[in-house]
C-alpha cells in the first residue's frame, strides 16, 4: 500500500468532523494534540484507547502557542471527530523482511518515493486492514495488541512451517508466527490470515499443513485467503519464481475445494478461500454468492468478481423498462478479467438497446505481461493501447487503477492527462454494480 503522510511524526489536526464533539468544544484545524488525561499520545492506538472513557481531559496547543485544556463528557467509545494530518500520529514502521515474493522489490526504478516504502505496521492492520507479518514486533508490542484488544488483525502467514517461513521471509524471527497467533487466539482476538502462494515452495503439502494448523485456532482465526504470487519483469538478482499457470492454478483450486469440504464438516465454515485470480486463470465458474460466507477477504480479491456480478444483476433488475442509449463506451480492464468483463458487458447491453460496449484488455507493458490484474495498469499503457480507438463517448476504468485518494495512476499520469491524450473522457468506476450502471445511464 502506498503511504501518505505516514512517515512523519506529528499530532497536528487536519480536519474537524462537522457536528462532532471536537467542533462543539472549539478544537480547530491546525491545533496540536498534546495529551489525553495527562498521558502522552504516542500513536493512533493510544489515541483510540485514551478517548474511549466517558470523561476525558484533552490538552491542545493552539496556533498562537497557548495550551488549552478541555474537559469532555461523552458516551463510552464515542469518537471526538478529529482527523490528524498523519493518521498514525507516528512514523510508520517499515518491513525488515526480504521476502522472496516481495512485490515492492520488483518495482521498476524512478517511480514516486512512497511506492517503495514497505510497511509492516500492526496499527495499519487495525486502521486500514493491511496485512502484516508480525516479524517487526517486540514482545511488548504484541502484548499491547492483546491488552488494547485490537481486532480484527490481519496477518500474512504464508506458512506455519518455521524453517520454511524463515526462508521465505529471510528473517530469523519469522518462525515464531504460530506462537504469536496462539497468543492472539487465547486472547480471543479476531484474525484474518493471508497466504501468498509460490509454486513449488509453500503450496501442495506445505499448504495443507498450514491450513490444518490455522484451523486449530478457529474461531479466533476467522478466514484464510490464498492468493497467487505476483511476478513482474523486474526480478534481476532476485530468486527465480514462476507465476501460476492454468494447470497449476487448477490443482490449487482442487486442493482448496477439498479443504473447504473438510472444514465445513469439522468447523461449520469453509474457512479458506481462493482469490479470484485462480478462477479467472483457469476460466473456472465462480463460487456462488453464499459460498463466500459474507466476503471477509474482499481486499484480497476474494469474491470481488462474484459480488460485482451480483450487484450488476440487481441494479439491472431495478430498471423495469429498456433504456435506449445510443452511445459507444469502452471498458478497459486487465487481461485477467477480460472474459469476465465481456460477460458483464453483455448483461448491461441487454438492458440498454443501442448501447455499444467494447471491452478492451490492457496488456501490462509497464510491469510485464505476467501482471494481469486491473489495479496495476498504468496511464501510459492505457494511452498506448487505446490510441487506435476513435469516436467513443467514454472510457470506463476500475477505480482501483488510481491512487486511493487521488486521480493519479501508478506512473504519475493523471486521469486528466490520459483523457486529454486520448481525446475521450476517462471515467473511473468503483468495483460496484451501482457505480458502473450509474455511469452507463448518464
Amino acid at each position: 500500500m502506498e503511504l501518505k503522510n505516514y512517515t512523519e511524526d506529528n499530532n497536528i489536526i487536519e480536519e474537524i468532523i462537522e457536528d462532532s464533539i471536537a467542533e462543539k468544544v472549539g478544537i480547530e484545524v491546525g491545533d496540536i494534540l498534546l495529551s489525553i488525561n495527562d498521558m502522552p499520545v504516542k500513536d493512533i492506538i493510544d489515541y483510540k484507547y485514551l478517548i474511549s472513557d466517558e470523561y476525558i481531559e484533552v490538552s491542545i496547543e493552539k496556533k498562537n502557542g497557548e495550551v488549552w485544556r478541555y474537559e469532555i463528557e461523552k458516551d463510552y467509545d464515542e469518537d471526538l471527530g478529529i482527523v490528524f494530518t498523519n493518521p498514525l500520529i507516528d512514523r510508520a514502521k517499515s518491513c525488515r523482511n526480504k521476502c522472496i515474493f516481495c512485490f515492492i522489490d520488483q518495482l521498476p526504478p524512478n517511480m514516486r518515493k512512497t511506492l517503495y516504502f514497505k510497511d509492516d505496521d500492526s496499527r495499519l492492520s487495525f486502521l486500514q486492514g493491511n496485512f502484516i507479518t508480525l516479524t517487526n514486533m517486540t514482545d511488548d508490542e504484541i502484548q499491547r495488541i492483546i491488552d488494547y484488544k485490537l481486532t480484527p488483525i490481519n496477518v500474512s502467514v504464508h506458512t506455519t512451517n518455521p524453517e520454511l517461513r524463515i526462508k521465505m521471509l529471510n528473517n530469523k524471527n519469522a518462525g515464531k508466527i504460530y506462537d504469536i497467533l496462539k497468543r492472539f487466539s487465547d486472547a480471543k482476538l479476531e484474525i484474518n490470515c493471508q497466504i501468498v502462494l509460490v509454486p513449488g515452495v509453500n503450496d501442495g503439502e506445505e499448504l495443507r499443513r498450514t491450513l490444518n494448523d490455522l484451523a486449530k485456532l478457529h474461531p479466533s482465526i476467522k478466514s484464510v485467503a490464498v492468493v497467487p504470487v505476483g511476478v513482474t519483469k523486474y526480478r534481476e538478482k532476485l530468486e527465480k519464481i514462476k507465476p501460476y499457470t492454468a494447470e497449476t492454478a487448477k490443482g490449487l483450486l482442487e486442493l482448496i475445494s477439498e479443504k473447504q469440504e473438510e472444514f465445513m464438516n469439522i468447523l461449520g465454515t469453509r474457512f479458506v478461500f481462493a482469490s479470484d485470480e485462480f478462477f479467472a486463470l483457469t476460466n473456472s465458474p465462480l463460487p456462488k454468492y453464499k459460498e463466500y460466507e459474507g466476503f471477509p477477504q474482499l481486499e484480497n480479491g476474494v469474491g470481488l468478481m462474484r459480488l460485482f456480478e451480483d450487484e450488476v444483476v440487481k441494479e439491472l433488475d431495478k430498471i423495469k423498462t429498456s433504456i435506449n442509449q445510443n452511445k459507444k463506451y469502452i471498458i478497459a480492464t486487465g487481461t485477467l478479467a477480460y472474459s469476465f468483463m465481456c460477460k458483464i458487458g453483455e448483461l448491461i447491453c441487454d438492458k440498454f438497446p443501442g448501447l455499444e460496449l467494447k471491452v478492451v484488455p490492457i496488456t501490462n507493458k509497464f510491469f510485464g505481461e505476467t501482471i494481469t490484474v486491473s489495479g496495476l495498469i498504468t496511464g501510459r499503457d492505457l494511452v498506448e493501447q487505446l490510441m487506435e480507438f476513435r469516436n467513443y463517448d467514454k472510457i470506463i476504468i476500475p477505480r482501483s487503477m488510481l491512487k486511493r485518494d487521488e486521480e493519479v495512476f501508478l506512473d504519475d499520469l493523471t486521469l486528466q492527462d490520459v483523457s486529454k491524450s486520448l481525446n475521450i473522457e476517462v471515467v473511473p468506476s468503483k468495483v460496484e454494480g451501482k457505480s458502473i450502471i450509474d455511469i452507463i445511464k448518464k
